[in-house]
């Protein structure tokens, strides 16, 4: 799944001759805090953050008085999922995109790439959510779908991460067609698997309503 359809062309660029009060006015009108810098012939210049513009000498200086290091940039063919590492890598909130001879076509914002994300998730369907720490080598994900269908539920989606404080350990997140995960989890802990959550449980509605509240917070920081 590539990032071709998430890209806006309506979200506009800044030019060369752009002030920087013009620049900031745009960041705070579109809510986002990078925007890329693009010449009349479609080449991108660099991409400039809030940061920079903040720090700059006067409201009156041209950003391409600002730029500096090569900007980053991806095509259209690239994969959500490599998108998204590079724009946490880079900690952007968009990210230009080239064609295949360089020419400047859109960008993508964060946001968009996240909500994406929500719905290959299915965040948006009624279900209780089940999350599993496994060893890396016992990693077996058919196995675990089939133990939880077997029971008569369904799963909505299931995604995996590699854990970065324990070495050798995935995380599974599982959503579930089901508004209660007890017997799943109960199921799954008995076939040995470490359940370290399942929201959707009666006693874990404060901390599910916590979790969400700050995902949201994420996506319009």
């Amino acid at each position: 799944m590539t990032v071709e359809s998430l890209i806006s062309v309506s979200t506009p660029p800044l030019k060369p001759g752009d002030t920087v009060e013009y620049g900031l006015g745009l960041l705070m009108e579109l809510r986002v805090r990078h925007l890329p810098v693009v010449d009349a012939a479609k080449k991108l210049m660099g991409v400039l953050s809030e940061e920079q513009m903040l720090d700059a000498d006067s409201p009156d200086v041209r950003v391409d008085a600002l730029l500096g290091a090569e900007p980053v940039s991806i095509s259209a063919n690239t994969h959500v999922f490599d998108v998204t590492k590079v724009i946490m890598a880079h900690n952007l909130t968009t990210i230009p995109v080239l064609t295949e001879e360089g020419k400047y076509l859109g960008l993508v914002r964060r946001h968009d790439l996240f909500e994406r994300f929500a719905r290959m998730l299915a965040t948006e369907k009624a279900g209780a959510i089940v999350a599993l720490e496994i060893d890396e080598r016992d990693v077996a994900l058919s196995q675990v779908i089939y133990l939880i269908e077997q029971n008569d539920v369904r799963v909505l989606s299931l995604s995996t991460e590699e854990l970065q404080d324990e070495e050798g350990v995935v995380g599974v997140t599982i959503k579930l067609n089901v508004k209660d995960a007890s017997r799943i989890r109960h199921m799954l802990e008995h076939n040995g698997y470490r359940v370290v959550a399942a929201f959707g449980e009666e006693e874990d509605s404060e901390d599910m309503l916590d979790r969400v509240q700050e995902f949201l917070r994420y996506l319009e920081a």
